[in-house]
């Protein structure tokens, strides 16, 4: 048994990154080692969160020991957090970097945690080079990756990235799935708990919208007149994470009346289910990616997904098999999403995304980590 050490967001905070260390911390826990969370107690200045809240209203996760100390802009308590998780002496510190910002505090806590001359420090990837770059982002990641002895990046795209800023270890292990949000509904049943026509046909886009996410694409597609014939709808479902002037023009197009379903606020990890069991596709028109958990939710629930041909978003589904891969233009969007629905792909790609979907296992990540940690430093 070994003793893990986790930095990164985990309860009172919410999202797709604490979704992830507490599954993770809890896979480490079933597999009888001894895990502890270390979260923030301030994970963004006002400033830089573009949501309303950052803070989860529900219950803790079972089981898990989170403790409550970083501050992400407190240069004196990154020292004191590297201190006490040094005296730990932790086998394996394992932390998820996905913003430069982060990497200065992320840095300097390493670098007290590794005087132990002891602890084995992993990161795991989702991004190395950000979407929306700022000015010092090199420096930071860098300064982060010095700190670490081994990566594993959830997409090719990012570990030929890495290769920028270290060749120590590093492996490719895509985004396990999302298992955590409950089982999946009948269709009849997350449209009636949602409100939604029994038989209408629709289009799922979930998770907090940015320009990246491309959901003003997606809205141009479905305008499509072959679209509006088959009276196909779609299903908005999350918080916006900028500005929402920029598509009030597009939502209030008189081509899309009585079409959307939106739901522009932060969905609860237990109403997740009600959105995907509800839908017969996911769409992801995004016009940047390395990967994303959005996939692996969709695989969680058995749901095929029209994806753009960006980043490692087509090696997560690959095209004609568990769903129809795409350019990031509104016309091939609407072709493919036609596609689907004239040819009834549904049912053809369900046998084989049940199938796709045992790649990516927690048990998989937890045995890759170990792996990574135990090998020797370069000398």
């Amino acid at each position: 048994m070994s003793t893990i050490v986790i930095i990164g967001s985990a309860f009172p905070l919410r999202g797709g990154l604490s979704t992830f260390n507490e599954r993770l911390a809890e896979e480490f826990r079933i597999l009888g080692h001894q895990v502890v969370i270390y979260t923030f107690s301030l994970q963004y200045p006002g400033w830089l969160f573009p949501g309303k809240t950052q803070y989860s209203d529900g219950p803790p996760p079972p089981n898990l020991d989170i403790r409550v100390r970083i501050n992400s802009i407190n240069p004196l308590n990154w020292i004191r957090s590297g201190r006490e998780i040094a005296r730990i002496k932790p086998d394996i510190l394992v932390i998820k970097y996905w913003l430069p910002f982060m990497g200065p505090a992320f840095g300097t806590i390493l670098r007290q945690v590794k005087a132990n001359r002891f602890t084995r420090v992993i990161s795991i990837l989702d991004n190395i080079i950000p979407h929306e770059k700022r000015p010092g982002d090199r420096a930071f990641t860098q300064y982060f990756a010095r700190a670490v002895d081994g990566f594993i990046a959830m997409s090719r795209e990012v570990l030929k990235d890495l290769r920028e800023f270290s060749d120590k270890p590093a492996s490719f292990i895509p985004h396990p799935i999302y298992d955590s949000y409950g089982e999946m509904m009948t269709k009849t049943d997350a449209r009636k708990q949602l409100g939604l026509d029994p038989g209408a046909k629709y289009l799922l886009f979930f998770g907090f919208i940015r320009h990246y996410k491309g959901l003003d694409l997606l809205l141009r597609a479905l305008e499509d007149s072959r679209l509006k014939a088959l009276d196909i709808r779609l299903i908005v479902a999350g918080e916006f994470y900028e500005d929402p002037r920029p598509y009030e023009l597009l939502l209030a197009s008189p081509g899309l009346q009585g079409r959307l379903s939106l739901y522009t606020g932060y969905i609860p990890d237990r109403e997740v289910r009600y959105y995907f069991s509800a839908a017969d596709v996911v769409v992801q028109p995004y016009r940047s990616a390395t990967q994303s958990g959005i996939s692996q939710i969709a695989y969680h629930f058995e749901k095929p997904m029209i994806v753009t041909r960006v980043g490692g978003l087509p090696e997560i589904v690959p095209d004609g098999i568990t769903g129809l891969v795409c350019e990031p233009d509104p016309a091939d969007i609407a072709d493919r999403i036609l596609r689907f629905y004239r040819e009834g792909m549904d049912m053809q790609f369900i046998p084989h995304i049940r199938e796709e979907k045992k790649k990516f296992t927690w048990n998989r990540m937890v045995e890759e980590i170990i792996r990574l940690a135990r090998l020797k430093p370069a000398t």
